[in-house]
């Protein structure tokens, strides 16, 4: 069911109306959205062009959804169960909305979305469509197998309801109805799932009918939408079968033409200028197709996509299509198949979308000249000597700078000349502003410049430092064309330390830029020199490798001795030494403990080294079992260590703690 302005009563009053939505759609022009609607279903959309708003009727949920043209809900009117058809007054003041489950036609005021009136309809039940013509407000009614149609007259003191005026037409179900305003006197009904066609004259009051027929061009079923184009010489309607929405001529219903959408009609709405706006149900391609009055061939299709997790894209809810007054948006209502409904705004529907191709040399000498070509084209033709902008985005002019204009031939091809000052990336950008049936478009290419190589070097690759030393890394930078500024980045082993910037600057008279870090890890060291517009970029990285600190204190002796040059702890022969090893601490570290046993002059090992978790604290006490008694005159040594890799982490590199000496004794 399409909606419509009420036609004024006279012509001054449709001329008054058109000034004002025309003075009220002087607004920029907005991308196009999508915003999901909390709707349990989807009925008619109707748009307000003076307060810019757009209203979605919900049936089952029984509510009037009120948004701006951007989607965003201003005003939810609840009880309203079964709301359909929806229909705006003349000066904007009132929608109209047919309450099927209540009989009943409610307006509601635009300035404070409240219910203004509600008109009772007599013995018409289940009132499903409305349209404005011939200054009433008529609507479709009935329950199963009792179609028919009827209006309002609100134009006196009191409204007057008049029913059964569908004539020799018989509808099963509640027909579905057409108008235009700039076609006042005319009146398209449709049989809802069938195919039946009927015109009216209503310009007496009275529907008089112009032309009935059970199956307009021979074929078509599952009627689901219909319009009238606003010079009032054509209904085009929107069915089930066939795959594309026939024109049909309002004098005698013969076909006149066939908009090919393709798919499963869901939905049609005729633009103020007779443009031609088709939904259809269409899972995995375009759901909504432009049209030229008269023209088979789309201005432009969009596909709805999915808004969430569900099968295939969004397809039209039938009969959810709007033009904004001016032309310049539609508005459909879209669901996917988890049942969640969307408003789909379109700017510009009826501009066609140029081809823009641009093409340039993948790589070009700086200082000398290279070619860009492209070409511009559109279904709806361009004429030779087309003006296109040009733009260069480089290193000196991260802006853009704009270079001479260039203009299409009689193919709509065109190519130019440039001398590119700067090296590195080259973008070049070329546009075509648009005009009142094509839409601004743009493209771009890029083409990589060449620079002198850039000389930069960064020390103490590969060195080893002890735990927390203070190390100066030094990046060094040859000859460059202008600027001289290197970034040091710190990346330090572990994931809980991430990289970061530790110094930026200029370069000293010598080429040198320093950092000291703090070494408790192993660090990645990057260098690097961002270019300029003839010195290329360069990153140089240098490692350097941070021991733990690590310590291991005896206890449990009953004192300390040399044995030639070596400290020794004695212990009695009985007696179990505790070995606490301090190390630095890092998650999930552990120690390796190492013990030895002197024989004949050499050292043997007892064993393999075991592993042992450091505590928080980073310490890790060990019990060594004594000999027992005949152990005297023992020798031993133990100590601690950090093995990248096998105590359990690889931020450090490996470090082995002091040995320490233990002689037993009776």
């Amino acid at each position: 069911m399409r909606t419509r302005t009420l036609a004024a009563a006279t012509s001054l009053a449709v001329l008054f109306s058109s000034a004002a939505l025309v003075a009220a759609t002087a607004a920029p022009a907005a991308a196009d959205s999508t915003k999901t609607l909390s709707l349990k279903s989807a009925g008619d959309v109707l748009v307000d062009g003076l307060h810019q708003r757009v209203y979605v009727s919900d049936p089952t949920g029984g509510k009037l959804v009120v948004t701006d043209y951007a989607g965003t809900v201003q005003k939810t009117v609840t009880g309203l169960p079964g709301v359909d058809g929806l229909a705006l007054s003349a000066d904007s003041g009132q929608v109209y909305a047919a309450v099927a489950a209540s009989n009943r036609i409610v307006s509601v005021d635009t300035a404070t979305y409240t219910k203004a009136a509600e008109y009772t309809l007599g013995d018409a039940k289940n009132p499903r469509s409305l349209a404005v013509a011939g200054g009433k407000l008529w609507f479709g009614y009935g329950p199963d197998s009792s179609g028919n149609l009827g209006s309002l007259d609100l134009s006196g003191d009191g409204p007057v309801v008049a029913l059964d005026q569908d004539g020799d037409m018989s509808s099963y179900l509640p027909p579905l109805l057409g108008s235009d305003p700039a076609a006042p006197g005319l009146l398209a009904v449709g049989e809802r799932g069938q195919s039946t066609i009927a015109l009216y004259d209503v310009t007496s009051g009275s529907a008089v009918l112009r032309v009935l027929d059970g199956n307009p061009g021979n074929e078509g079923s599952n009627l689901r939408d219909l319009d009238i184009s606003p010079d009032g010489t054509e209904v085009v309607t929107a069915a089930g079968y066939p795959y594309y929405n026939p024109a049909y001529s309002t004098t005698d219903l013969h076909e006149l033409r066939r908009y090919p959408s393709g798919d499963y009609g869901s939905s049609v709405a005729i633009g103020p200028k007779g443009a031609v706006a088709s939904g259809t149900s269409s899972w995995y391609g375009p759901d909504l197709h432009l049209y030229e009055q008269g023209s088979t061939t789309p201005i432009r299709e969009y596909e709805y996509g999915n808004t969430g997790n569900s099968s295939g894209g969004d397809t039209q809810v039938d009969g959810a299509l709007a033009w904004t007054p001016d032309g310049s948006r539609v508005f459909a209502v879209s669901e996917n198949s988890n049942g969640v409904f969307s408003l789909r705004s379109y700017t510009d529907p009826t501009k066609y979308v140029p081809k823009l191709t641009v093409a340039a040399p993948a790589k070009a000498t700086r200082a000398k000249k290279l070619t860009v070509t492209g070409k511009l084209t559109s279904a709806k033709a361009l004429p030779a000597g087309t003006a296109l902008t040009v733009t260069r985005t480089d290193i000196d002019s991260p802006k853009g700078k704009v270079l001479p204009g260039v203009k299409t031939t009689a193919n709509g091809s065109f190519a130019f000349a440039d001398t590119p000052p700067a090296g590195g990336k080259v973008k070049y950008t070329v546009g075509y502003a648009g005009d009142a049936t094509h839409a601004k478009v743009s493209a771009s290419d890029t083409v990589e410049v060449s620079r002198t190589a850039t000389s930069l070097t960064l020390n103490n690759n590969g060195k080893l430092y002890s735990y927390g030393a203070d190390v100066s890394f030094t990046a060094h930078l040859g000859k460059t064309y202008k600027s001289r500024t290197v970034e040091i980045y710190a990346d330090p082993f572990g994931a809980d330390k991430p990289k970061r910037l530790v110094k930026t600057g200029k370069v000293n008279s010598k080429g040198n830029l320093s950092v000291t870090v703090d070494m408790t890890r192993d660090t990645t060291l990057t260098a690097v020199f961002a270019g300029d517009a003839r010195s290329a970029s360069k990153s140089v990285k240098s490692t350097g490798f941070a021991k733990v600190k690590i310590s291991t204190a005896v206890s449990k002796h009953y004192r300390t001795g040399t044995i030639g040059s070596t400290k020794y702890y004695w212990f009695r022969e009985t007696s179990d030494p505790l070995l606490t090893t301090t190390m630095s601490y890092y998650q999930g570290r552990h120690q390796r403990f190492e013990l030895q046993v002197y024989s004949g002059g050499t050292w043997y090992s007892a064993g393999d080294p075991e592993y042992f978790a450091l505590g928080g604290n980073g310490k890790s006490a060990v019990k060594l079992g004594g000999p027992g008694k005949g152990g005297a005159g023992i020798r031993a040594r133990v100590r601690s260590a950090y093995i990248n890799g096998s105590s359990g982490d690889s931020v450090n590199s490996s470090t082995y703690g002091a040995w320490q000496y233990l002689y037993f004794t009776k």
